[in-house]
């Protein structure tokens, strides 16, 4: 079978792209992607999973899909390609960020360092048509990524699952909560992040259950430059 993720997710998920469903998604976006401009480019979809293995994970943030204007999704949820504006949520990430552990905003969006330690940054679903926000739900990606949380769920090694919003804390009922740490607030968007994300302190919480299990925490500080 063809490789399509370099690493252990490979054969993690392999009885997913042998299933049906995972068929006609990828009927579709094969479609999609010769008549549209679909983000992120083909070549970057599994990027939350190329760069952060199952057995590495530790933190799961979970977003909902990629952003769909030009140069900005690059396959991680919430982050952006470097020399891209902050979008609004990734604006208020950093000011919580700010707020909670004392770390002075980046300027760039680029999460890949948060990715490399551990950190899942993983949408439901995983495209988007440029400039039609959740254009590709109800095409098998949520079920896809169900599994993924699933699995991870398995997994002996605790970590922890931050979700914000209601379709990511929809994901809880997939998650072993007796040996997983969930922290969820509303989600960081301007439309919400004044009920309930501001205050939440969900990077030192996490650190905090992080080293609970006997793990390093996040070095959430971003590199200056990207």
């Amino acid at each position: 079978m063809k490789t399509i993720i370099s690493n252990s997710w490979q054969e993690i998920l392999a009885d997913e792209f042998a299933k049906p469903y995972y068929q006609q998604l990828r009927q579709f976006l094969k479609t999609e992607y010769q008549t549209k401009m679909i983000y992120p480019d083909m070549y970057h979809i599994y990027e939350a999973l190329e760069l952060t293995p199952y057995e590495e994970v530790k933190v799961v943030i979970l977003g909902q899909d990629p952003y769909h204007g030009p140069n900005q999704a690059h396959g991680l949820a919430f982050s952006v390609q470097p020399g891209v504006n902050l979008p609004p949520s990734l604006r208020n990430i950093y000011q919580e960020l700010q707020a909670d552990l004392g770390i002075v905003p980046v300027q760039h969006g680029h999460l890949t360092a948060w990715a490399k330690q551990g950190v899942l940054l993983l949408n439901t679903v995983l495209t988007v048509q440029a400039g039609k926000a959740y254009s590709h739900r109800g095409h098998g990606w949520e079920q896809f990524t169900d599994v993924i949380i699933q699995k991870l769920s398995q997994r002996q090694t605790p970590m922890v699952f931050i979700l914000w919003g209601k379709p990511a804390q929809q994901k809880i009922k997939m998650i072993d909560t007796s040996r997983h740490v969930i922290i969820q607030s509303a989600h960081p968007s301007p439309l919400s992040a004044y009920r309930g994300f501001f205050g939440s302190r969900p990077f030192s919480r996490t650190n905090e259950a992080l080293k609970s299990f006997g793990l390093a925490p996040i070095n959430w500080q971003l590199p200056m430059q990207e």
